[in-house]
């Protein structure tokens, strides 16, 4: 009986997800290379939790969305990709054929340029799966110039990039320019139409 016991433990052990599958924290920087916060990223049953904390930005509402690569190169974090969109769906979160995995509620920042907001991010995960978060090498979260207005193409009218942070799958990774090409959005997922 002892043996058994033993060996329920064990493989319980094993199954267990690690807190650091289940929680990342990331740093996010402005087009200068300057820490200007945070996001902390929490696995919740709906989806991933993600707590944000910026500074830097112009007072007012702005688009906010996981994009393609972990990459945020600067000034204008391009080599970020596009939204992440692994069912090939519309842009916006208001789109009536949307949304993007990557497309959430805009963040307001106060009249000092600061956010500190708590967001979802819907069906995602942090975990293995078709909507992860850290898919292939990861993502990158984006926050935009101006507010997201919810429904154009390809990515709200939300401006340009202005603040990025890095999710690895690898933490520890070094940064390097993404050797995949971003998708067109323009196109839609051959393989959702058949």
């Amino acid at each position: 009986m002892r043996f058994f016991v033993i060996i329920c433990f064990i493989i319980l052990s094993a199954c267990q997800q690690s807190e650091s599958d289940l929680t990342r924290t990331i740093d996010m920087y402005n087009g200068d290379g300057d820490m200007v916060g945070t996001a902390t990223l929490r696995e919740a049953s709906d989806g991933v939790e993600v707590k944000l904390k910026v500074e830097g930005l112009a007072p007012g509402f702005h688009g906010i969305h996981f994009h393609e690569f972990p990459v945020c190169e600067g000034p204008d974090f391009t080599s970020a990709g596009n939204h992440l969109n692994p069912e090939g769906k519309e842009h916006g979160l208001m789109h009536p054929d949307g949304s993007h995995l990557g497309d959430m509620p805009n963040v307001e920042a106060d009249s000092s340029g600061g956010v500190d907001a708590e967001l979802m991010v819907a069906g995602a995960t942090l975990l293995d799966g078709k909507k992860s978060l850290l898919a292939g090498e990861g993502t990158s979260l984006i926050i935009h110039e101006t507010a997201d207005d919810g429904i154009s193409q390809p990515a709200g009218n939300a401006g340009a990039r202005v603040l990025c942070g890095e999710l690895k799958k690898d933490p520890e990774a070094e940064s390097e320019k993404s050797s995949e090409s971003p998708t067109d959005p323009t196109e839609t997922d051959k393989k959702e139409e058949e």
